[in-house]
This record gives structure tokens, sequence and C-alpha cells, in this order.
């Protein structure tokens, strides 16, 4: 079975596919790259993993499919991080606000049904939630576009845009269908409810250790100042199924868990 990781390829049972943060553009930009040292530490001091960072246009990509902005590098959002347990659901203390909320959604002309018809599934698995933010899908001018590139990188499947910002989604995602090579809708359907996750802000439920999913050797993104707040109600225990993982199977779909219902209604 092939995996993929949420920025680079890892060996696992074959080759693995993978997702990175979030493009302005319906193609790919120029390689990255490498993050100045003022950079990295604001990095650091943000709470993410200073791994493997990747310079894009828009900033920089951290733990493999998280876009950080200079306006988020620049913030300063207090310590308020609480980790319990080895592995529950996390969010940042970044949220959509002003709720009750529609989120527009829109998909980039360049993919094909297979793509139309796993977005509407991705907002159906959300708004059955009966959470105060919902998702519509448009046409155009929507908050959280889905765009399309054909070369995002060496095996980079998609790029999530990031976290909220100024209490609206972070500017949607792209994804990379020469990379996903599939026509499964509810794979595709769980690759898009994921970067949507991070888009409203949540974090990889498997942050503090990556090769839960991903296999490798063991990497903590980070939990600091926006790390990894423990979500009430979410267990201890590990979460195989929950749609934010970092890394899942492909081909696999991963509808939202019981866990995963608790995370979203305890914050929205």
């Amino acid at each position: 079975m092939k995996n993929f990781k949420l920025l680079s390829l890892l060996a696992l049972a074959g080759a693995t596919l993978s997702l990175s943060s979030c493009s302005k553009k319906e193609e790919a930009t120029a390689a990255p790259t490498v993050a100045s040292s003022d950079a990295m530490a604001q990095i650091k001091a943000l709470g993410f993993s200073t791994q493997d960072v990747k310079k894009v246009d828009e900033g920089y990509v951290v733990e493999g499919d998280i876009l950080l902005t200079p306006e988020l590098l620049a913030s300063a959002p207090g310590y308020s991080t609480l980790r319990v347990g080895d592995q529950e659901q996390y969010r940042t203390t970044n949220l959509v606000t002003g709720l009750p909320r529609v989120i527009t959604v829109s998909i980039s002309s360049s993919f094909n049904s297979t793509y139309v018809s796993a977005i509407d599934e991705a907002i159906r698995r959300y708004n059955a939630a009966a959470l105060r933010v919902t998702f519509r899908r448009v046409s155009s001018g929507a908050e959280m576009p889905v765009k399309y590139s054909s070369n995002l990188g060496t095996g980079v499947l998609g790029q999530s845009g990031g976290f909220p910002s100024g209490g609206n989604p972070a500017p949607g995602f792209t994804l990379v269908p020469n990379v996903i090579n599939s026509s499964n809708i509810n794979y595709i359907a769980t690759i898009m409810a994921h970067e949507m996750g991070h888009c409203i802000g949540m974090r990889h439920t498997d942050y503090y250790n990556r090769a839960i999913s991903c296999g490798g050797s063991a990497s903590n993104e980070g939990a600091s100042t926006v790390g990894a707040i423990l979500i009430p109600g979410t267990p201890s225990t590990a979460e195989s199924n929950s749609w934010m993982l970092a890394c899942v199977g492909n081909g696999v779909n991963r509808p939202f868990t019981a866990n995963d219902l608790t995370a979203l209604n305890y914050i929205y």
C-alpha cells in the first residue's frame, strides 16, 4: 500500500505521496529557498517544528502542509498551550470567528468531475456535523478556493493554506491530480477535508510523533505558543483513523470519527 506524507516521500510498502502548504497561484512556483535565521527563530517561537522548513512565495511551509504567512510569523498569540496525553485532537490558538458563519468554497475549473464530487463530499461531511461553521460551494470569489497545480514538487500531493488569521479561514489549498492519481471520490474528499481542517485551525492528531501515521523515525512537529491545544473530551489513546493524522494510506477513506466530531463540535 502506498502512503503519502504531508511533505516528502517515505518508503513504506511502496512509494509515498505528500501534501504541503498552500499557493495562491494555480500553478506551482519556483523551488523554495532556505529560510533565514530570523524566520527560523520566529517559527520556533510560534511553536512549530524547524525541521524541513521550506521558503515559498507566500511565507514558509512547516510540518509538511502548513503555510505560515509573514503576518502569522509576526504575531504574538500568547502562551496558551496545553498538552495532555500522547495523541488527541489538537487545535491552534487561531480559529474562525464571527459564528455562526458560512464559509464559501470554490474549485478550479481545471479539475475534472471527480474532484467536484469530492469537494461536495468534503463539504457534506462538515455540514452533517451541525457545526456553527458551515460550508457552501460557489462558482467564484470563495473564501476557501481549491486550486489546481500540475507540479508542486517531487511527490507532493497538494498544499494546504495554513491556519486562520484575523478570524478568517486560511485562503484555501492546492491539489495536484497527476500525483494523487486516483478516481476514488472518498479518498480525495478525505484529503480535501484534512486541508479544510487546517484552514479552520486544526493541527495534526499525531503532531507529537509523525511516525505514528507516516512511518520512519519519530518527529515532533512542535507544541509551543500556538502549538497543540488539547480539545477537551478527546482521548489520550491513539486515534488511528482521525481525518487529521499527518499521513493516510493511498485510497483510504477517513470520514470523521466520533472523537473527530467531539473535537469539531467543541470548537465550532
